[in-house]
């Protein structure tokens, strides 16, 4: 199920960097973030998207998360290894990753992502959600930077470096944008949330193999 959280607008990522902060806030003009591209089956894709498998998958998977959601770990831990496994490796399924910060280490966590090489996106991503007690605010963690810090370690980034990919206001700026576009084209409330083929799915829908292999079923039905 999602978590039924509002998502957070004009708060401040300082998450305790004493001298690193950014500031993650929605503007009214941030629908237009995501150039459209594919918009009449009902999703939009931009060309800064994480992705897996084949642009010319017949099935389009939009996965809207946040780096602190525990269902959204779970789901990666649990159901996504299955879904690459079998429709995304064999070409069946286009894999889309968009981060929707709940909570302001969310930004931080998708900002230091992006920091790093297109090709190590994804495996900072797992590194995040696996070690979510170490860093995640959810976990009562107190020293959130000093977690962040360490993850980034773990990817061959210095303090400095993840401080200063924090304090990208540039980057801020974008995570905000494709946020509030989730938001505003989607009605995303909660995390996970899939966009499948340009209809909405919550976790409850499809957080579960078996729900999510029937989804993804029935529209390859379709396509033959």
């Amino acid at each position: 199920m999602t978590r039924n959280q509002v998502i957070i607008v004009a708060v401040a990522v300082v998450i305790v960097v004493l001298a690193v902060a950014g500031y993650y806030v929605f503007s009214p003009s941030a629908t237009d973030a995501v150039p459209a591209n594919g918009g009449a089956a009902g999703y939009t894709l931009a060309s800064d998207d994480r992705t897996m498998g084949s642009p010319k998958a017949p099935v389009v998977i939009i996965e809207y998360a946040a780096p602190t959601c525990p269902h959204c770990a779970h789901f990666e831990e649990e159901v996504f290894p299955l879904l690459k496994q079998k429709y995304i490796d064999t070409g069946k399924v286009y894999y889309v990753f968009r981060v929707f910060p709940l909570h302001p280490s969310d930004g931080a966590a998708e900002a230091m992502a992006r920091c790093l090489p297109a090709n190590n996106y994804f495996q900072f991503i797992d590194l995040l959600f696996r070690n979510q007690p170490k860093w995640d605010w959810e976990y009562q963690v107190t020293d959130i930077h000093g977690g962040l810090v360490q993850m980034g370690r773990i990817a061959g980034m210095s303090e400095e470096q993840v401080d200063k990919c924090i304090a990208d206001k540039a980057m801020a700026e974008r995570i905000n944008k494709v946020a509030q576009d989730g938001q505003t084209r989607y009605n995303i409330t909660g995390t996970p949330t899939f966009i499948i083929n340009g209809a909405v799915h919550s976790s409850v829908d499809v957080g579960t193999w078996p729900d999510m292999q029937a989804a993804v079923d029935r529209l390859l039905a379709k396509k033959t």
